[in-house]
């Protein structure tokens, strides 16, 4: 299986990092790991997190490449749900961003092994919604569909996103590590990037049935 780069990859790259910047569930995951227990078990998060992420894109790769390549209605079809179940994420993220935010702050004393933080990363990366969207219905947007090989095109974009995630939210968890004070006794800037995190999904989600239709 060739993994030959898609004529669209730059623009994937950008796509791709506007969904990773995007506070989603993993992100506040990390940022609450950090804030509890400090850099060395956020970057484990993170490293659990990205593996599941590649894990959910290896799936989506290999169940949904060799359906796209024959169907242009299935591949209309996801873009249409995707883009749907984007907006509903986004609405979702703002409309319980307080609750979201209050769960953040009271992760409890018993800090988890680097093992069980690989784990529990890991879970939260292959159970994210958002990554489900993402490999499912805004990743084939950019294969060349006329091509022989897209699935090897999808795992080669899905391990891309694995490591462009892995530095971004990485830094998401050294940061939040390093000021956890600050950020824990403000629950009210969880809240705005949570809702930052809504409206991007939102924003994308609309663009993507616009690219559909």
């Amino acid at each position: 299986m060739s993994l030959d780069f898609p004529a669209r990859y730059p623009e994937y790259l950008v796509a791709a990092m506007v969904i990773i910047l995007a506070p989603g569930p993993s992100v506040l995951f990390i940022i609450a790991r950090a804030i509890a227990w400090g850099r060395t078990t956020a970057v484990a998060t993170v490293a659990g997190n990205v593996t599941g992420a590649f894990t959910l894109s290896l799936m989506v790769a290999f169940g949904l490449g060799p359906i796209l390549q024959r169907s242009e209605i299935a591949f209309i079809a996801v873009q249409l749900l995707g883009g749907l179940y984007l907006i509903y994420l986004g609405v979702d993220a703002i409309k319980h961003s307080k609750i979201h935010a209050a769960d953040m702050v009271n992760q409890g004393d018993l800090k988890p092994t680097p093992l069980r933080s690989v784990k529990d990363g890991f879970w939260v990366g292959a159970l994210n919604p958002k990554g489900l969207v993402f490999f499912a219905a805004i990743l084939p947007q950019f294969i060349d569909k006329g091509s022989s090989n897209v699935t090897s095109q999808l795992v080669l974009m899905g391990a891309t996103f694995a490591i462009l995630a892995f530095f971004s939210d990485g830094t998401w968890g050294l940061i939040a590590g390093t000021v956890r004070e600050w950020m824990a006794t403000t629950p009210s800037r969880l809240v705005t990037m949570r809702r930052i995190g809504g409206l991007v999904m939102m924003v994308l989600g609309i663009f993507t049935l616009i690219s559909a239709l």
